[in-house]
């Protein structure tokens, strides 16, 4: 049971973690021409979004090949 804890709060980190960097990240583009006038909420929303989608992403890719590396271990013993 210590362990799927463990995890959770691993993969938690990891999501939160990949999430802010993806952020941090989409701050260097400039996406104000791309938004019409009066709908501000509606782009920080969508960056919202994006970001959501790119840290997730990028952290279940991360998630994932940690796990696999973890099983390697069963492939020689």
């Amino acid at each position: 049971m210590g362990e799927i804890g463990q995890q959770a709060a691993v993969s938690i980190f990891v999501h939160l973690f990949f999430i802010a960097l993806t952020w941090w990240a989409l701050l260097a583009v400039n996406i104000d021409p791309l938004i019409r006038k009066g709908k501000i909420i509606q782009a920080r929303l969508l960056m919202i979004l994006i970001t959501i989608a790119i840290g997730s992403t990028v952290s279940n890719f991360f998630l994932d090949y940690l796990y696999y590396s973890r099983q390697l271990q069963n492939l020689f013993s």
